[in-house]
Order: C-alpha cells, then sequence, then structure tokens
C-alpha cells in the first residue's frame, strides 16, 4: 500500500491549508530539501505531537535528579563509552529513518563548516587541529562521535583564534573565497531500520538522550557540550568575515553564548543548533554555487564582492 505525499501541493485546500505544507513550501530559510522533508516529517509524527509532550515532565524530573547526583558526584560515573553504546541502540531501535538522517547528517555539515572557515581564515589550517567526522553507519557513533563533536569546535574555536593573535590578524575576505569543501551531503549512508519501533521523532530522541548524556558523562565532559549548543553565533560571525556580508546571521537563533542559558533547557537549543548549521550550510552551498556560474557572490550586491574567480 503507498502512503499518500503528506507534502503534495495537489493535496492543498485553502479552507484547511496544512501548516506542515507551507513550511515544506516556504524558501526563507536555504536548507536542504532531503533535510527539511525529514525534520517536518518528524514534526508532525505521531511520536513528536504525543509522546514528546506527554514525557517531558518526567524527563524534567529526571534531569533534576541527574543534576543533583553530579552536583554531588561531578566526575563519577564516567560511562562514555556506554552512553554512545546506548545511542546506537536507542536509534537503531526506536529513531525513525528521519531522525537517524538528520542525526548523522549533522556531523558531516560540522566537520565542512569548520573546514571553510579554516581553509579561509588567512592563516595555516594545520595550525587547527580537529578529528573530521563523517559517519556513515549508526555502529559508527560508537567511535566516540558526539564528544569528539564537542571537543573539535572548542578546540577549533582556541586554536584559530592563537593562530590568529600569533599572526596579528583578523578574519577579513580573502581575494578569492575557498568553497571547495562544501557538499551536497549525500553519502551512502546505511539502510536504516523501519521496525514497528522505528518510530521516535529526533525532537523526542533528543528531549530523551539529553539528561541520560548528563548522566553518564563527567559534570565538566556535560557542561561543555551544553555550552556548545550555543556557538553557533560565533561560528556565523567568522563566516560573516570571510563573506564580508551578515545577511546568514538571520538563520542563526540559538543566542551568543556570553550570556548562557541553563542546562535544562539543552533538548531544545540542540534542535536550533541542527537548524542553525542546516542553514548556514545550505547558504554557503549557494554561495558555491553562484561562484561556479560567475554570478556575485552576494545574491543582493550587483556589483560583486570577494573575488568569484
Amino acid at each position: 500500500m503507498t502512503t499518500a505525499d503528506p507534502f503534495d501541493a495537489g493535496r492543498y485546500d485553502p479552507n484547511d491549508p496544512d501548516p506542515w505544507l507551507a513550511l515544506y513550501l516556504d524558501h526563507s530559510l536555504p536548507i536542504d530539501p532531503q533535510a527539511k522533508r525529514a525534520l517536518l516529517l518528524g514534526a508532525r509524527s505521531w511520536s513528536r505531537r504525543w509522546l514528546f509532550p506527554v514525557s517531558r515532565p518526567v524527563v524534567f524530573l529526571f534531569f533534576g535528579l541527574v543534576k543533583i547526583l553530579r552536583a554531588i558526584s561531578p566526575r563519577h560515573p564516567n560511562l562514555n563509552g556506554l552512553l554512545h553504546k546506548s545511542i546506537h541502540w536507542g536509534l537503531r531501535t526506536f529513531g525513525s529513518p528521519e531522525c537517524n538522517t538528520l542525526i548523522l547528517r549533522h556531523f558531516h555539515i560540522g566537520t565542512e563548516l569548520i573546514a571553510f572557515i579554516k581553509a579561509n581564515a588567512g592563516i595555516d589550517p594545520a595550525l587547527v587541529k580537529t578529528v573530521p567526522l563523517r559517519p556513515l553507519t549508526l555502529k559508527s557513533l560508537e567511535d566516540n562521535v558526539f564528544l569528539q563533536h564537542d571537543l573539535n569546535i572548542f578546540n577549533f574555536i582556541i586554536e584559530l583564534n592563537l593562530a590568529l593573535r600569533q599572526a596579528g590578524k583578523e578574519i577579513t575576505p580573502p581575494d578569492r573565497i575557498d568553497f571547495s569543501m562544501l557538499t551536497d551531503i549525500d553519502p551512502a549512508f546505511e539502510a536504516f531500520p523501519t521496525g514497528w519501533a522505528n518510530k521516535i521523532d529526533i525532537q523526542t530522541a533528543v528531549e530523551f538522550y539529553t539528561p541520560l548524556y548528563a548522566l553518564m558523562l563527567p559534570r565538566s565532559d556535560f557542561m561543555r557540550a551544553s555550552h556548545s549548543l550555543q556557538l553557533d553565533e560565533i561560528v556565523g560571525i567568522y563566516i560573516g568575515r570571510i563573506l564580508g556580508t551578515d545577511y546568514h546571521m538571520h538563520f542563526v537563533k540559538n543566542g551568543h553564548p556570553l550570556v548562557t542559558l541553563s542546562t535544562l533547557q539543552a533538548g531544545f537549543r540542540l534542535m536550533m543548533h541542527g537548524l542553525d548549521c542546516e542553514a548556514m550550510h545550505g547558504w554557503l552551498r549557494l554561495l558555491k554555487h553562484r561562484q561556479a556560474m560567475g554570478l556575485p557572490l552576494d545574491p543582493r550586491d550587483p556589483t560583486g564582492g570577494p573575488e568569484l574567480g
């Protein structure tokens, strides 16, 4: 039996417009169409509409108990290996294909955003050491991928700024912007499970795993992970200095980390972090395409900007 496409514009009824169809057709954010589809399928799913709100009070209470435990014992337990194994098991057992796609995509996007800034910041990229993360299977998440993702972004910011200070430089638009590291993020992901239990959307999965993350990692690791979710604005500013335009900053809504938010909001901010990264990556891919066509880099600037060559 073939299921009707929920985003089929032919099903549009002006007397009963579908809010998810409106968001699917909207192009205000330059995110990948398949990523948007996966996100919206999760947003309109049974788990997001029912399981997510019903379970939140229980998750919040559990999170509060974890915070008390971590206040008493900030370093133990340290179950990083078990955490990554449990994430793999949970996603394979309960995660929807759309949920699993978005999670694996995120590591590829983070790797490419960092590589873009390193290549265009005006310093030797070798001075900024990060570990590229390009998982293709859920099993590969067990290889410390989540923790390494957090380490990457903080080490990137520290080492980038140390290199800039030592060189007496600021990030400025280069003569020619290098977009070569940016791809359409369409790798050969494994065929994700589609069993009867694989119905959990990404936001519900994130909400459940956030307190487990806090429970199984030392407090310093969890705090670092939580604060990393607010680094989108810093990354966006770096990209703006390279591009010579701040238009993409309209996509960034996660708040500057100099004013830190409560770790109790980490689940929601993780979703916003994913959306911010998808939008910035999509915008850079659009500019890469314009560069390849010999068009002005900024669609609003007919005179050009940094050399497109």
